[in-house]
């Protein structure tokens, strides 16, 4: 195959994946956040010294985390294309792939704000209880306060999480960074357009831990 130039790799090959892969990576993330703090504090409430403690209910989420996360990234993609395609009308493109990669991301997110929030101090939930604070009170104005700096480190992990699946989803039609290095570098034989789209996702996952750190030293200070 003909070399490619420069330009035309930068132009039409690796900025168009990268808006992909960040329209990916953004919507996932607001998606896996949402429905994994969900099930974190749900978790965090019905565990046997929680708030409300529930052995079903937790039995139930947590039995569900765990199936949920021992399954391969491509593997689940493949097995939940009818669910895709019933929620989006197709299986192709960044628009369904938030599908599987918001299933594959919960349960990693749900795990990482589960493991953080029961860290905090037992004694500031107790505190919180002897004023009369409600379970929402206690959740939002102690709990998340209290472990806010950990979990924006989490966050940074969850979002890096998210970019490493985009590169696999690409290769069965979701488009994005890891679909280029596949179509134009690795099948075409094309080395400029493989490690030019390797650099472009060391030095996102550079810039989104630089961002992250940042952002936990402010919060810290």
């Amino acid at each position: 195959m003909r070399d490619i130039p420069w330009n035309e790799i930068i132009g039409r090959i690796i900025l168009p994946a990268i808006i992909n892969t960040l329209q990916m990576v953004f919507f996932c993330f607001i998606f896996t956040s949402i429905l994994g703090f969900i099930i974190a504090v749900s978790l965090y409430m019905t565990k046997e010294d929680g708030l409300r403690p529930n052995k079903t209910v937790y039995s139930i989420l947590n039995g569900s985390i765990s199936i949920l996360r021992s399954f391969p990234f491509m593997i689940l993609m493949v097995s939940i294309i009818p669910i895709t395609r019933i929620i989006t009308g197709s299986s192709i493109g960044w628009v369904s792939a938030l599908v599987p990669l918001t299933v594959a991301s919960m349960p990693f997110m749900a795990r990482i704000i589960e493991n953080i929030i029961k860290e905090v101090n037992p004694a500031l939930i107790d505190a919180a209880k002897s004023v009369g604070a409600t379970d929402m009170q206690i959740i939002f104005k102690v709990v998340l306060v209290e472990a806010l700096p950990s979990l924006i480190t989490g966050s940074v992990l969850s979002i890096i999480h998210v970019l490493n699946l985009t590169t696999v989803a690409g290769a069965i039609g979701a488009g994005g960074l890891g679909a280029s290095a596949l179509q134009y570098g690795y099948q075409s034989n094309n080395d400029n357009v493989m490690y030019s789209i390797i650099v472009v996702l060391i030095c996102m996952v550079a810039l989104i831990q630089f961002v992250g750190d940042k952002i936990y030293k402010k919060i810290k200070s």
